[in-house]
């Protein structure tokens, strides 16, 4: 089991789209570079600033989220 100070990395390869009632979050797909789930492609949601290529620490690799879908 994983201590409770520590992440997954996971790679950004795609920026999606702004979420958020202000915009002020993107959906991003993840490339997962650790742990159990290693080469799988995830979607989530990142509150601030991100970028291709950026390296997030997920506490987890098991939620995903929903598509976001144009109206």
């Amino acid at each position: 089991m994983m201590a409770d100070n520590e992440g997954i990395p996971v790679e950004v390869v795609e920026v999606r789209a702004k979420t958020g009632i202000h915009g002020e979050a993107y959906q991003v797909m993840c490339k997962v570079l650790d742990g159990h789930d290693k080469g799988r492609v995830i979607r989530r949601n990142v509150k601030g600033p991100v970028k291709k290529g950026d390296i997030l620490m997920l506490l987890d690799t098991e939620r995903e989220a929903k598509e976001i879908r144009a109206k």
